[in-house]
């Protein structure tokens, strides 16, 4: 699984755009993964990429520079389990990452859409 380098002492952050390179970064590929992983095993995840920052101040869009999925890791709070869980989720996901395709967004609104953003899978 390719993940930014170094890891965080909070959080791993799984480069969608590496992953799903077959994916276009205006396709979503950080929320293509995002929801397989929840789909596949529940495992609730954040997109940081193209959806949070793309959207330019004239309306356009671009890609955002990276397009990464954090895993966040609250100390105290998962046993080893849980993490060992989320891992096999995750290599599960990787291995039929040729099936998954991007997303639009069919509404969003002007301000924050990263948080209330709608998609429709293409």
């Amino acid at each position: 699984m390719p993940i930014l380098q170094p890891a965080g002492g909070h959080a791993i952050y799984l480069d969608a755009r590496a992953l799903l390179a077959h994916i276009p970064s205006l396709e979503y590929p950080g929320i293509a993964l995002v929801n397989a992983l929840y789909l596949a095993g529940g495992v609730r995840t954040v997109e940081i990429g193209t959806v949070m920052f793309g959207r330019r101040p004239d309306g356009t869009e671009a890609p955002a520079a990276m397009d990464l999925v954090r895993l966040a890791l609250p100390r105290r709070v998962y046993t080893q389990s849980h993490i060992d869980y989320v891992a096999e989720v995750v290599i599960a996901v990787a291995a039929q990452r040729q099936t998954l395709r991007g997303y639009r967004i069919v509404s969003a609104p002007a301000a924050l859409r990263h948080f209330t953003a709608r998609f429709e899978r293409l």
